[in-house]
């Protein structure tokens, strides 16, 4: 096997959720620039069927399918979309998330209930769907979007720390049951990355952008933000078989962040 092979996703079914934007989009096209046959996912509808467009514009096999990964009903489309069209889903990575940067008091219940749905429900929902596709394919890789605040706490963030902190455990758990069926489970773990919600992290707390992006990168061994780009390498290391051995663990991805 080549070096290049390692990377090889040729013809591989690819779904990203969270897909229009961000992270998802970045990951999307780098699987997408491997080979990959890539499925977004999202609840942006035009910045989703932009996406796809973009990465066929470029000659990459990609498309956009609209979902609600806290919606069971969206997940089994999705499900039954991907049998009928493309048989097997050989990657699967649960990116979807939200933050609401307030502490427990401050937070409404609702803003509790969508952060902890869009993290973890997400997961769940559409890996119940997907899964059984994946282990009939002879088995893959899902990846879970964490948080370096999956790993410790942060200010006026109660939510999402708790949300991404199950992400964490539950990508262990998934890892166990799902690894006799060929299929590994981990998890990335990006520190702040300059995405849409970084830049609206800035306004939930009042702080002028340009000041909130230079204070996220302060104190970091490589001193500066990480881009969607850098946190879409983590995954396609993940999905390839350059990690064939490696299931259950939590990728950090942050600059050095958390050291």
């Amino acid at each position: 096997m080549s070096n290049q092979d390692y990377f090889d996703l040729e013809n591989k079914v690819c779904v990203v959720t969270g897909g229009a934007s961000g992270i998802g989009y970045a990951t999307a096209a780098l699987l997408a620039e491997v080979g990959a046959k890539v499925v977004l996912l999202d609840i942006n509808e035009e910045n989703g069927y932009k996406a796809a467009a973009d990465l066929k514009g470029r000659g990459y096999k990609a498309e956009f399918f609209r979902c609600d990964v806290t919606n069971a009903d969206d997940c089994k489309a999705v499900g039954n979309h991907i049998k009928e069209c493309y048989g097997t889903v050989n990657v699967l990575f649960n990116n979807a998330g939200v933050i609401k940067r307030k502490t427990v008091v401050d937070l409404e219940e609702s803003e509790w209930d969508l952060v902890i749905d869009v993290s973890l429900k997400g997961i769940f929902l559409l890996s119940k769907y997907l899964i059984p596709l994946m282990a009939s394919g002879g088995g893959g890789s899902i990846i879970n979007t964490g948080s370096g605040w999956g790993k410790k706490g942060g200010d006026q963030a109660a939510a999402y720390c708790a949300a991404k902190a199950g992400v964490v455990n539950l990508t262990k758990a998934m890892a166990i049951d799902h690894g006799p069926q060929y299929i590994r489970v981990n998890c990335i773990c990006p520190g702040d990355t300059d995405t849409p919600l970084l830049r609206d992290e800035a306004k939930q707390l009042n702080i002028k952008e340009a000041a909130f992006l230079v204070s996220s990168a302060k104190g970091r061994p490589l001193e500066r933000l990480g881009t969607p780009r850098d946190i879409a390498k983590g995954v396609l290391f993940l999905a390839s078989d350059l990690s064939s051995w490696i299931t259950g663990t939590d990728l950090t991805v942050d600059g050095g962040g958390l050291a």
